[in-house]
């Protein structure tokens, strides 16, 4: 099975339960982020991030565990970055493997930034390690794609729209196989 039909079995099957308490699904969540980063006129690297950024809460094929297991922090974006490794170059994975840490960095360098999260991203955001230190920021700013995966977390907290109309996952399939590194 190649890769991309590998992730789009997994957006049909587990994509289908429910994201963290929101109003949409797991797939749904992943498949607005791809979306919302394509009308922005992100690079492709920076739409497959968007879209692939919540891989690692696929419990089972991916993490083995469920999401937030006992209440604590699966590192979904580190189990999800090494799982896409297998595939996809720094440019994808990078900014999957931060966008965890973006929410904690945007949460102390942007004043606001925490009024905007929903319930289930505060929750979420408590199990994480809650918003960085001053000095846990400026050395989160200073990592190569840090960026790209803030980017990623604005489009990541939008993306919870039970009424927005999104395309499906083939339609991200030809910039999916575009970005396939030979490993």
């Amino acid at each position: 099975m190649s890769p991309v039909d590998r992730l789009a079995e997994l957006f049909e099957g587990e994509g289908s339960a429910e994201y963290l308490g929101e109003a949409v699904t797991q797939a749904e969540h992943m498949l607005q982020a791809g979306a919302l980063a394509e009308a922005a006129g992100a690079p492709p690297h920076l739409i497959a991030a968007a879209l692939l950024h919540d891989i690692g809460h696929f419990h089972g094929t991916v993490t083995g565990r469920d999401l937030m297991e006992g209440g604590t922090d699966n590192r979904h974006s580190h189990t999800g970055a090494d799982w896409l490794d297998q595939w996809f170059g720094p440019g994808v994975t990078g900014p999957v493997r931060l966008h965890v840490a973006a929410k904690r960095y945007l949460c102390t360098a942007e004043p606001g930034y925490f009024d905007l999260l929903s319930e289930a991203s505060v929750h979420t955001l408590r199990v994480q390690g809650g918003p960085m230190t001053p000095e846990q920021a400026r050395d989160f700013e200073a990592l190569p794609g840090a960026r790209d995966a803030v980017a990623v977390r604005r489009w990541d907290e939008q993306a919870k729209d039970p009424d927005m109309d999104t395309p499906g996952f083939d339609h991200f399939r030809p910039l999916l196989e575009g970005l396939l590194t030979d490993r």
